[in-house]
């Protein structure tokens, strides 16, 4: 069994990394919410611009790796970015119906979700993590009955952001595999095209527009593309030469509260005080979880 990881305090230069990474990635419910488009066709562009971004320094540096990829590598790496896209596919569309409190707190909860399906896949979960999950079950179910008590739609958004929790920690547990042998820059690339493609198929589907938008919200798109998406999540995968997973992990749930103090600023939500208390104790046990947890179970730490 693996050494449980310990919180040890990161070198100066990444604590300023990581907050700089935490501002990019605080904004990205905020600026969610803000964009007019449709969510469905935000996922796609975001994934579909994060693609083309990341194939420009594939093509010119890493062309040998994606001519040599095996099938399984491949096939790992495509089956990871459908997962991604079912997560863009239910946690952006919670933005609307629900407040950017309740879907980045629910959203969160991606480590509790890593940790069950590493359970049903036979590795053990320390008695620790069983604790940290039951406490963050009592914090979604008292934040969903305060949504509920505001307007019934949020429970939707709630439901739609526990979801895509769920898909976020399905593709970790695949993606896993892929980074073993695949970089990061070349398995983000046919991650993000992947994801683009069932996202596009899902628009078709749905019949939702995809272009005619005002030039705010193209600038929002791009904006959370190079923001959350390439800079956000590049800059965490950064500090993990000199800084610990469980740390970077840890630091990934401040998303929440950043995004919550962004949305009242920007957007003037302000959640209600009964809210504050169970998002306290949700981040309380999934940090627990986080904490516990060993090489059986994967935490993300990649971009998503």
């Amino acid at each position: 069994m693996a050494d449980r990881p310990v919180l040890q305090r990161p070198p100066a230069a990444d604590m300023v990394w990581l907050a700089i990474a935490l501002v990019f990635l605080s904004s990205s419910g905020p600026m969610i919410a803000a964009c007019a488009a449709p969510a469905l066709a935000i996922a796609l562009w975001r994934c579909l611009l994060g693609s083309a971004a990341t194939a420009s320094v594939v093509l010119t540096r890493s062309r040998h790796e994606l001519a040599t990829l095996t099938r399984r590598e491949l096939l790992l790496i495509v089956a990871a970015g459908l997962l991604l896209g079912g997560h863009f596919a239910t946690w952006i569309p919670s933005l609307r119906f629900t407040s950017v409190a309740a879907s980045t707190a629910m959203v969160a909860t991606q480590p509790v979700f890593a940790a069950l399906i590493a359970r049903a896949r036979g590795r053990r979960i320390p008695v620790q993590a069983w604790i940290g999950i039951a406490i963050a079950g009592v914090g979604v179910l008292v934040i969903t009955g305060v949504d509920s008590s505001i307007d019934s739609r949020h429970l939707i958004g709630d439901v739609l952001a526990l979801i895509g929790a769920f898909f976020a920690a399905a593709y970790v547990s695949v993606g896993e595999h892929a980074r073993k042998s695949v970089s990061t820059s070349t398995m983000t690339m046919i991650l993000y095209a992947s994801s683009a493609a069932f996202l596009l198929v899902t628009c078709l589907v749905g019949r939702q527009p995809l272009w005619g938008w005002s030039w705010r919200d193209w600038a929002l798109i791009v904006a959370l593309t190079v923001g959350a998406q390439l800079l956000g999540h590049t800059i965490m995968n950064k500090v993990l030469v000199s800084t610990s997973a469980t740390v970077v992990s840890t630091a990934i749930l401040f998303e929440a509260p950043g995004a919550i103090i962004i949305a009242a600023i920007a957007l003037g939500q302000i959640p209600p005080l009964a809210l504050i208390p169970a998002l306290a104790l949700m981040m309380v046990g999934v940090v627990m979880v986080i904490r516990s947890g060993s090489r059986d179970v994967p935490m993300e730490t990649s971009p998503i």
